[in-house]
């Protein structure tokens, strides 16, 4: 992988809840578009860097940075919550002028329907990858053993094997608490914009009818769901790829 330039920081929180956000911008035409990751994953993911590519040969603005705890970021990982990072997903939006395109994987995706309520304007278009609002009560809790809810709920943290990570994920009791205080599909969802939703059918963390669930939930926006059927959780074959550049270049077109 090519070495990218150091990231530019955005401080956000003050006192002890300041943190400095790190991202990376591409000066360009927009709208411009704004990677939001997942859950553990970073900016320099396959996505977000095939994003970027795509974006510089296309003269299109683009933005994409890390949560806090994540990536080249500040922060304790066990800090986090869907609160916080919504937090700084706001901000980051903030600094792509008007009216941007919200990429959202796994988590990303959560993250982008909070952050859409607290814009100004609605964003030009969502682009949603494996899209994983409420995952914490929706598909990790119920999940769960009793064992592993109670060592959660009295010593405030569990580790989660992952695929993804040797270490595997620490899950702490804020996440969860946190989590459903950000509770979306219980009610009809707003975007104010297009969506369209990038979902594997053989995706072993989200299942393709948790997007459907959501599919229904957005019942005033436009709606686009791409099923693929051989698809994972990452989707980043160049085939995967392929779909989620074309995905954000019909917004708008």
């Amino acid at each position: 992988m090519t070495s990218l330039p150091p990231p530019d920081f955005l401080t956000i929180g003050s006192g002890s809840e300041s943190r400095r956000i790190a991202y990376r911008r591409i000066a360009g035409r927009g709208p411009c578009v704004v990677w939001l990751g997942g859950f553990k994953s970073d900016m320099k993911g396959t996505k977000a860097e095939a994003l970027s590519a795509w974006a510089t040969r296309e003269g299109r603005a683009f933005l994409r940075f890390d949560y806090s705890g994540h990536g080249e970021s500040e922060g304790d990982f066990e800090q986090g919550t869907i609160s916080r990072w919504a937090e700084e997903a706001v901000a980051m939006i903030g600094l792509a002028g008007p009216r941007p395109i919200l990429v959202g994987s796994s988590m990303g995706g959560w993250i982008s329907l909070l952050a859409v309520r607290r814009l100004a304007e609605a964003p030009a278009g969502m682009v949603l990858i494996a899209p994983a609002p409420d995952f914490t009560e929706a598909l990790m809790w119920p999940a769960f053993s009793e064992g592993v809810r109670a060592t959660i709920m009295t010593e405030g943290r569990w580790v989660r094997p992952s695929a993804y990570d040797e270490g595997g994920y620490p899950i702490t009791r804020a996440l969860i608490e946190d989590g459903r205080r950000n509770l979306v599909l219980g009610s009809l969802v707003e975007t104010g914009c297009p969506v369209h939703i990038l979902q594997g059918m053989e995706d072993p963390d989200v299942p393709w009818r948790h997007a459907m669930l959501l599919a229904e939930k957005i019942a005033r926006d436009d709606v686009v769901v791409t099923l693929i059927k051989d698809g994972d959780h990452r989707l980043s074959r160049p085939e995967d790829l392929d779909r989620l550049e074309a995905a954000v270049a019909a917004i708008g077109a």
